[in-house]
């Protein structure tokens, strides 16, 4: 008889090294959301779903990522987030939390009630859904495309999600309109954006105080279903992050570095770039929204790159620091322009 795998207390957890936790498999980490940071969270989007009149009340459990499945009213957030601990994790193995801080979780948290409220109520099948935000139906691409100065779509969640497919430009909408303080009449009033904002609003208010015509209660992949190990888990999500990103021209380093023997003694430039590595992979996923840890595998291919180049910094590091986060933004808006960002399903 195969023995049985008992669960870690929170206690346990905490003391767990980084070592031990990628051996245990995610159904026996013992997590819950009762207790965790995310209650006062849900309950707080629930409060704000009530303060515009909509009964249907989002369920929530604990899952491998953030969503909402189709047809089923409800959202999935991620294990990590139900413990200090798994955060900690978390920004080691991929460099940042997503929903890691109240803010950023109740941002996402009003994205994925879109999808509930959305899926509860049918909202999708109206004509006015269709003719504004377009066909539900259409199938996710793998890529997309942005266009960062449209002004055809709200801006919520990074990379200009709404652009991505129909009901994430409704969903994305609606966060937008459920904001408490939004002043989406206000920032919005010049964008054609605002008649999705205002088209949200007639719907909401023609579902106010009814009940949701999907109910169910069903929950994919939960927490104690999910079998693989965190190591698992994370090498898969590094691989998902890190794309085939572009290569960086040897002509652009030597322009940022230098190979002439008069600057011989100065620090090598990829000393240089692993020094302020951090500083500039967050100042370019800020101006992105691109995951850092892909923004870190291009640094990694920079490093290396100068590194046998034998190039070397020159008389100004402060602006060759801020020349190098401009190259380093220059090539991933390309990416993204190219049509290469993969969505996060």
């Amino acid at each position: 008889m195969a023995r049985r795998r008992t669960s870690p207390n929170s206690d346990a957890l905490n003391r767990m090294s980084d070592e031990e936790l990628l051996q245990t498999r995610i159904c026996d980490l013992g997590i819950q959301l009762e207790g965790s940071n995310l209650e006062p969270r849900i309950a707080q989007v629930y409060d704000e779903l009530s303060q515009r009149g909509i009964r249907h009340r989002p369920h929530c459990w604990l899952s491998d990522e953030w969503y909402s499945p189709s047809g089923i009213p409800g959202i999935a957030i991620p294990f990590y987030l139900a413990h200090p601990r798994l955060v900690r994790l978390e920004r080691r193995q991929l460099l940042e939390v997503e929903g890691g801080t109240r803010e950023s979780c109740l941002k996402i948290l009003r994205h994925e009630a879109g999808h509930a409220i959305d899926t509860a109520y049918r909202l999708s099948r109206r004509p006015t859904y269709r003719r504004l935000f377009g066909n539900p139906s259409r199938p996710y691409p793998r890529y997309y495309q942005p266009q960062p100065y449209s002004k055809q779509y709200v801006l919520h969640l990074d990379l200009w999600y709404a652009q991505s497919h129909p009901v994430e430009d409704f969903a994305e909408t609606f966060a937008v309109w459920l904001r408490p303080n939004g002043r989406w009449r206000n920032r919005y009033r010049n964008w054609p954006a605002i008649k999705k904002l205002d088209a949200i609003d007639t719907m909401m208010a023609s579902i106010r105080g009814k009940k949701p015509a999907v109910t169910t209660r069903r929950r994919v992949d939960p927490v104690h279903r999910i079998t693989k190990t965190l190591g698992e888990h994370y090498e898969a999500k590094r691989s998902d992050y890190g794309l085939n990103h572009p290569r960086f021209y040897d002509r652009d380093l030597r322009r940022l570095f230098s190979a002439e023997t008069r600057h011989s003694r100065n620090m090598t430039a990829a000393r240089f770039l692993t020094n302020v590595r951090s500083e500039l992979r967050r100042s370019v996923a800020q101006w992105t929204g691109v995951y850092q840890y892909t923004i870190d595998q291009v640094l990694s291919e920079m490093i290396s790159r100068c590194r046998e180049l034998k190039l070397r910094i020159g008389d100004a590091p402060e602006q060759t620091k801020r020349d190098a986060t401009i190259l380093l933004t220059v090539q991933t808006m390309n990416y993204l322009h190219e049509g290469k960002h993969r969505i996060a399903l």
